[in-house]
């Protein structure tokens, strides 16, 4: 069974998120070993420096990079990367699981990105929207378009 982890920095502070993105968790558990690992976001004062921005993304970076299973297909969520729909997403982790790659992990990283460390061994840099979202409800959005790869992958009804 393939293993999916969603790594992401911060926690959910709304039990709602809590709630969508346990159901999903559950959902795939036909399909995946499905894990979202949550890293310590770092305090930044309110208007931070580009230094102190800089520094916050080099140790998310590092916390992010200590927490992602070995030998993971590393897959980078940023405003750069590529938007891809959700067949393409399924296609991608299928073919994925075809090359003999048997975990992936998703990043999201914290309010301000994430680190070049982080990008640069990604295998791929994907955007959701050029539209900015919560980071709450983007591990949302997340969580419910990798079910729904699966889903799609295996002929469920629930694409449509």
């Amino acid at each position: 069974m393939i293993k999916i982890s969603v790594v992401c920095v911060g926690k959910l502070k709304e039990e709602y998120w809590r709630k969508a993105c346990a159901e999903y968790s559950k959902r795939m558990g036909r399909y995946a070993d499905f894990s979202i690992i949550e890293i310590d976001e770092e305090k930044l004062p309110d208007e931070p420096s580009s230094a102190q921005i800089e520094n916050t993304l080099k140790k998310e970076g590092e916390r992010i990079l200590a927490k992602i299973p070995k030998e993971s297909r590393i897959i980078s969520l940023c405003i750069e990367g590529r938007i891809y729909s959700s067949e393409e997403l399924a296609d991608m982790t299928k073919n994925i699981a075809i090359e003999g790659c048997s975990s992936i992990a998703f990043v999201i990283g914290g309010s301000w990105g994430l680190s070049e460390e982080v990008k640069k061994v990604s295998s791929v840099r994907m955007s959701m929207s050029r539209m900015t979202f919560p980071h709450q409800l983007a591990r949302v959005m997340l969580c419910e378009q990798i079910y729904r790869s699966f889903q799609i992958n295996s002929g469920g009804k629930y694409h449509k």
